[in-house]
């Protein structure tokens, strides 16, 4: 058998294929009381240069650290999965996490990058359908990091509706290139 090397339509195929299994692990997380204010977009191609261009920009614009070199790992991925939070409601218990004693009187409000505050038992659930896309990721051996920056951007945008978010590029290549920046 000879020893070929994927070609890039290949990958590209391939990167599709894990980017929408990355989808399904988030989708089938679980979720707070069983419900699911999870949402879920990736973006590729084009999209995910414009995203990669906008890093930069924002980070100029307002002095931002490191959404430079976020960018540029972006620029050199494949695709971005996305993970949001949209009208995630509060739980109801009444903890005082998201910094209200009553959920009650939690008021959402618009902020500079997201939305908030959020339910802490929503963020946990997007945490834990976060977790769940890289894993599979990492079952198929595909390159990621979870980024702050990329979601923010991506928000900016409106490349996917949701309050907060967070962005998961991917990769193939011979050294993951989200490491030892």
């Amino acid at each position: 058998m000879s020893n070929q090397r994927l070609s890039e339509f290949d990958i590209q195929e391939a990167i599709k294929e894990v980017a929408n299994l990355m989808g399904v692990s988030a989708r089938t997380a679980p979720k707070s009381a069983g419900k699911d204010f999870v949402v879920i977009k990736v973006i590729y191609g084009e999209e995910v240069n414009k995203l990669a261009e906008e890093m930069v920009h924002y980070g100029e614009e307002f002095s931002k650290k490191n959404f430079d070199r976020d960018g540029d790992n972006v620029k050199n991925s494949l695709a971005v999965l996305l993970i949001g939070l949209k009208e995630a409601q509060s739980l109801g218990l009444n903890c005082g996490a998201c910094g209200y004693d009553q959920c009650s009187d939690r008021i959402s409000h618009k902020s500079n990058e997201f939305d908030g505050p959020q339910c802490a038992f929503r963020l946990l659930d997007m945490g834990i359908a976060i977790g769940s896309a890289v894993k599979t990721a990492g079952i198929m051996n595909v390159d990621n990091r979870v980024m702050y920056r990329a979601g923010v951007v991506a928000k900016k945008m409106g490349l996917i509706d949701a309050d907060f978010v967070m962005g998961i590029p991917l990769s193939v290549t011979g050294k993951n290139i989200y490491f030892d920046r």
